[in-house]
């Protein structure tokens, strides 16, 4: 007897001008692979990268058209908040493919945060970077992140910092990169002036790009302690975005 295919995933990223925007998102389909093989795992950009994401629809349309059956798709918002592309774009996207193709069969998933699987990637990420977690009694974190103007976003991020605090920080500061204040050398800063004696910024961003250079460069014009790395194709993460994946594939398709 022969069993259906689990839907496609398509890991939907933004988009970046910056290359190590997409080697990023690339790197992390390999790891979702290598973690459930069998799983198909397509990447599309809604900007600057290819394939776009309408044109990888197109693509998984024509399969349809090929074998005669609907091919199921999760969409997976490689974003940390829901935000703008999350409640807008990326549907509007999704919406558009399914118009013009009937036999794609689309459930858009939900975004990746928060999740006690991403602090844990986070710790990870300071470890690399040479923070002693052992430390973290003593130690002030600024928690940076891209930054957005959608107030649920900020919100998130809010109660994220509050969240990681309670691990046994000596203190965790929100930060953000655009749109939104403090900006990353001013939390440093301020954690200084508190008298915080190890200050240690985590950049909660997922790839490379303009804004997470603006954290790097905040961080370091502060005099940070530690700056860790983006949290990138992290096991962590792909660990997460199987979790969303596996709830939207249980759940029905919309009408």
């Amino acid at each position: 007897m022969r069993h259906a295919s689990p839907p496609v995933l398509l890991v939907v990223a933004h988009g970046s001008r910056d290359p190590r925007h997409a080697a990023t998102v690339r790197a992390l389909a390999r790891r979702l692979r290598s973690l459930r093989p069998g799983l198909r795992v397509e990447a599309g950009f809604l900007d600057f990268d290819a394939p776009s994401v309408p044109r990888l629809l197109d693509r998984l349309a024509a399969e349809t058209h090929a074998c005669g059956a609907p091919v199921e798709v999760v969409a997976q918002p490689l974003l940390l908040t829901r935000a703008f592309h999350a409640k807008s774009d990326i549907p509007a996207v999704l919406g558009e493919a399914s118009a013009r193709h009937p036999l794609l069969r689309i459930r858009q998933a939900g975004v990746l945060g928060p999740s006690p699987l991403l602090l844990r990637a986070l710790e990870r990420r300071l470890a690399q970077a040479g923070l002693n977690l052992a430390d973290r009694a003593s130690t002030g974190v600024v928690l940076a992140s891209a930054g957005s103007t959608d107030p649920e976003a900020s919100a998130v991020i809010a109660d994220t910092a509050r969240e990681w605090r309670h691990t046994g920080w000596c203190a965790v500061r929100p930060a953000f990169a655009s749109a939104r204040l403090p900006r990353t050398e001013d939390a440093v800063r301020e954690l200084r002036a508190a008298g915080v004696r190890r200050i240690a910024v985590a950049p909660y961003v997922i790839a490379p790009g303009r804004l997470p250079d603006r954290i790097a460069a905040g961080a370091r014009e502060a005099g940070a302690d530690v700056l860790a790395d983006v949290l990138g194709p992290a096991r962590e993460v792909a660990g997460v975005l199987l979790e969303r994946y596996d709830a939207a594939a249980a759940a029905p398709v919309p009408g």
